[in-house]
């Protein structure tokens, strides 16, 4: 059953600025849990920033996107359904800003990304999310240190400390992403380098165990603060210590990841591994990340343009256990 009263479906710490120009129509999307197509257009939209309500149907989709995956939208009284081009191309006609069907056409893989590695594909898209999302609450940190206490502007987020406790919900998942995230290289990633030379993945498997500390203080110091008297000089002190902590770990992560991008994923090619392998590999990381591939898909994804959600939408949908697939799929558009 569809929202009776939809409300307007946001990225993660507002990723996708709101000008407020123009209001749209509610945008409704008819589909299957399980499509990937309904994912590819969810996130289309997402991206638009469009008020959008997900109708699920009871139909069956094709084990791959067709023009007969029973997916329409709804805009007012138009009403429109097809293969992907066609929506996107829809999408791209009624609503203002960045193209979608340039992301999603031709399978939503650019040119460039075809004879990439899916591990590396995989490996470079957690990169780029977890950075915008961690900037997101880098962002949010400076404005809590530089309010000092005070109330935010906007009314839903409540007293100082109830805006803390959302604050630290909102850096624990960005933890636990970047937590599964450093787990499937050590146990996927790094064993293949270091099978093929043997101390080559060292230096990032050092970089991991140095941040470990930082991201779990922070989290600690979250909580502390967060049952302080939001008047107090200590309050004061622990936002704009919080904040400080965070700016850190973000100079850290965006350095650890650009020397894994820059000196160890290019050799990624030269492990000769068959296609076979490639996707085996691929299962087995979303198995090890199997809350980021759950309950935290949505949030991984939201921290993407809709060009890299699209692509990261196609490594899913390489999934061989199609009982698999369907799950992340349902947990992305419940």
């Amino acid at each position: 059953m569809g929202n009776c009263c939809p409300k307007p479906e946001k990225l993660t710490a507002e990723i996708v600025p709101h000008d407020g120009a123009k209001v749209y129509p509610t945008v409704r999307l008819y589909g299957s849990p399980k499509s990937i197509l309904a994912a590819y257009i969810r996130f289309a939209l997402l991206h638009k920033s469009v008020s959008l309500d997900f109708v699920p149907s009871n139909e069956t989709e094709p084990e791959r996107d067709g023009g007969s995956d029973p997916v329409r939208l709804q805009v007012g009284s138009e009403v429109v359904t097809g293969s992907r081009e066609t929506l996107l191309r829809f999408i791209d006609a009624r609503f203002p800003g960045p193209s979608v069907e340039a992301a999603g056409g031709g399978g939503g893989v650019g040119r460039e990304d075809e004879t990439t590695p899916l591990l590396v594909r995989l490996t470079v898209l957690h990169h780029r999310s977890m950075l915008r999302q961690l900037e997101s609450v880098v962002r949010w940190s400076e404005d809590l240190a530089t309010r000092g206490g005070k109330k935010a502007i906007d009314p839903t987020v409540g007293s100082p400390r109830m805006e803390i406790r959302k604050f630290g919900r909102s850096y624990s998942e960005v933890l636990e992403v970047l937590m599964e995230h450093a787990q499937m290289e050590e146990t996927i990633l790094f064993p293949l380098f270091d099978k093929a030379d043997r101390g080559l993945a060292k230096a990032a498997k050092e970089e991991h165990a140095r941040d470990l500390p930082i991201m779990n203080g922070i989290k600690e110091d979250i909580k502390s603060v967060g049952v302080l008297d939001s008047g107090s000089p200590d309050f004061r002190e622990g936002l704009y210590n919080i904040s400080s902590r965070l700016k850190l770990l973000l100079g850290q992560c965006k350095q650890h990841f650009r020397e894994e991008e820059v000196e160890l994923l290019p050799l990624t090619e030269a492990l000769e591994l068959t296609k076979e392998q490639e996707v085996s590999a691929l299962e087995q990381c979303f198995d090890v990340m199997r809350e980021t591939h759950g309950r935290l898909l949505k949030f991984l994804l939201e921290g993407l343009p809709a060009h890299d959600a699209i692509k990261y939408l196609e490594l899913i949908n390489k999934c061989r256990d199609k009982a698999r697939m369907e799950s992340m799929l349902q947990m992305i558009l419940k």
